[in-house]
């Protein structure tokens, strides 16, 4: 508050002392080419004289108004619009209030020389008209030129070295506000080595145009035209300056650039940018290599964040697996929406720790509150609970890897099931409002014990749904995030890194795919459409991607050609591995619903009995550690879920599970 009542009280930046006394210079100039260009080298001894009585009082006169107009409350070098209009207002005024101060301190007074003749006499100065002009004119030139001198060395538009040895020709593709961004860095910082020589833009009325800096759009983003540019310019290096691109066009880019041997890099999505906690947006610092996400082939998913969450606004939400890839994205995406308490629970001490010391230490968020436990440990869960009273619930701890889980039933039963009824039950007693369940494609007619323990996840929450009406229970589906721990990604490029080969299940296999933050962020807006408590809601997942084209599409971005620098060595799917995953299981029907990236599944209800039967023979085989008879029953369970369905029996009918 202090260094803001000093900055209204003398609106000068500290910094700008130096162009005070340049601006004073300037100015005293301009006062005396006004005299010199209307007298030439003959001036008359009164206007010497004027010109000397007044200089001392006309230059500190204009600094002075110059300020008050708010001149010199930035550099010159980040001068803009406003500051010119300053500029021509203030010396407007100080044209002004020179003429009127010389006409009243040397007024002109004429008098006869003889009272019988008309020839008259004067006394006093009159400033001529011309000098009041042209000093307007030059003041205006001499201050505006300058600033604009300074700031065009400093936005590289003026050079006044030659470029350094080595500099690299860009050419940018995009000519919008993100191509612009980008070539203003590059011009402004020599240093870096990379000089931009035109644009690529899709709009096609583009073409021919130029920039502020003389660049113009040499072509559109069409294969064929692209092609012709990259030809005719041989840039050294393509950068992708369209934050909001989809897929298709990185992909178009990076496929014709490498066909040449023209390394591509991009700009991050707008979510990425928004999502960076560093607080600074300096382009050399965005631009990174291309990835696989960017060229999935389809629209990126963009929220409002802020508008689609504001139901956690100054709520205490609960994550469990905080540290896992979805929790721990979850845990950032919340942390903007500014809940009241954000409690993180793990029962992985490396990985709460470090989303712990990420959210607090990086991205400043002082509301965590990181929490050791195991979802399975009802006694445990209960104590957290209570003691921090949370609003929502966002249930994202799970075992996901199928080899693992089909090795381990019992475990992946006792975490995945049973820890998510035991949850789901605990929130509804406690009151919670709301309880998100993150399941997966795999729970889809399962195939594997994996996928079935997740499909029992989905069938608990529904039946807490009709047990406890006061929570809001929803279920999220979704199919592969990419990049998340064990993904198929990650591998691949470990794989690649190593030299190969890229192991493949199955050339014929394809799989959804989506990025974390946007599966994330379609998780939070959907805990906000449940209009029947137990609601499924599927993620629109675009087009399925075929494993085969996402290796060779890895390689070729590490700069290689399978088949040729890497192999890619089939090795044949795994039991019960399916060839294409479903979104929806046959007995769904697709609803539409408020967002357009997110589907209801319906289905008809769930018998209550069936349940709880169903979770009580489970229970006890997980009890018994009974791991091949667990494995042959969750292996019937979609069959026998589907005759439960239909007949309404399959146990008792009373109550929910326990």
């Amino acid at each position: 508050m202090r260094r803001r009542i000093r900055s209204a009280a003398l609106p000068i930046h500290r910094q700008s002392l130096p162009q005070v006394v340049v601006d004073g210079v300037l100015v005293a100039l301009a006062y005396l080419l006004a005299f010199w260009l209307r007298f030439g080298g003959r001036w008359p001894h009164r206007y010497k004289l004027l010109f000397t009585q007044t200089i001392w009082w006309v230059v500190p006169l204009t600094l002075v108004v110059l300020v008050g107009f708010g001149v010199y409350q930035r550099l010159w070098k980040y001068i803009g619009r406003r500051d010119f209009e300053a500029i021509a207002k203030g010396v407007t005024v100080v044209t002004l209030l020179v003429a009127g101060v010389i006409a009243l301190a040397h007024p002109v007074t004429y008098h006869p020389v003889y009272k019988s003749e008309t020839r008259l006499l004067t006394s006093g100065v009159e400033l001529p008209a011309s000098v009041i002009a042209v000093f307007l004119l030059l003041s205006f030139a001499l201050l505006a030129g300058a600033r604009f001198v300074t700031h065009a060395i400093s936005e590289g538009r003026v050079r006044t070295m030659s470029a350094p040895k080595g500099t690299r020709e860009v050419l940018i593709v995009g000519a919008g506000e993100g191509g612009r961004l980008v070539a203003r860095e590059l011009m402004r910082n020599p240093a870096l080595q990379m000089r931009p020589v035109g644009f690529i833009d899709n709009d096609p009325r583009k073409r021919g145009l130029k920039d502020e800096y003389g660049l113009k759009v040499l072509g559109t983003h069409e294969p064929r035209e692209l092609g012709r540019v990259l030809d005719a310019v041989e840039p050294d290096e393509v950068l992708i300056a369209i934050p909001s691109a989809p897929g298709t066009v990185r992909a178009a880019v990076v496929t014709a650039c490498r066909s040449r041997g023209i390394p591509v890099r991009t700009m991050p999505t707008v979510f990425e940018m928004l999502q960076d906690g560093g607080g600074e947006l300096r382009v050399t610092r965005q631009l990174r290599e291309v990835r696989v996400e960017d060229i999935l082939g389809r629209e990126p998913v963009h929220m409002e964040l802020e508008r689609v969450g504001a139901y956690l606004a100054g709520q205490v939400v609960l994550v469990t697996g905080a540290g896992g890839s979805i929790g721990g994205e979850l845990c950032r995406q919340i942390a903007r929406v500014g809940p009241s308490k954000l409690v993180l629970v793990d029962h992985a001490e490396d990985n709460l720790f470090e989303i712990s010391r990420e959210l607090s230490e990086e991205r400043h968020v002082n509301v965590t509150v990181p929490v050791l436990a195991d979802c399975k440990e009802e006694e445990r869960m209960r104590e957290v609970l209570s003691e921090h009273r949370p609003t929502a619930v966002f249930h994202a701890a799970a075992y996901k890897h199928v080899a693992m889980m089909e090795m381990n039933p019992v475990e992946a039963v006792r975490n995945n099931s049973l820890a998510t009824l035991l949850m789901a039950r605990i929130a509804g007693e406690m009151g919670v409002k709301n309880f998100v369940l993150i399941s997966t494609d795999k729970a889809v007619k399962p195939a594997t014990v994996m996928g079935a323990s997740k499909a029992l996840a989905e069938w608990a929450v529904e039946a807490m749904a009709s047990r406890h009406p006061k929570t809001r229970y929803a279920t999220v589906r979704f199919g592969n995030v990419l990049g998340s721990s064990g993904s198929v990604v990650p591998i691949f490029r470990r794989q690649i890194a190593a030299g190969g080969p890229v192991t493949v299940t199955d050339k014929r296999m394809s799989r959804y795919f989506m990025t974390i933050p946007e599966a994330v962020q379609l998780v939070i807006r959907a805990g906000s459409l449940t209009e029947r408590s137990g609601d499924v809601f599927v993620l629109e997942m675009g087009e399925p991607i075929k494993i085969v084209e996402l290796a060779e599409t890895m390689i070729r971005l590490s700069g290689f050609e399978p088949g040729r620098d890497i192999a890619i060595e089939e090795v044949g799917a795994r039991p019960g591995e399916k060839f294409h995953e479903l979104l929806f299981n046959p007995y769904e029907r697709a609803q539409s619903t408020p967002s357009s990236k997110i589907m209801r599944a319906e289905r008809e209800h769930l018998d209550p009995g069936w349940v709880r039967a169903t979770f009580d023979h489970i229970n006890l085989l997980v009890l018994e550690n009974n791991a091949a008879a667990l494995a042959e029953h969750v292996s019937k369970l979609d069959a026998e879920r589907l005759a439960g369905t239909a007949s309404g029996t399959g146990g008792s009918t009373t109550g929910a599970p326990s």
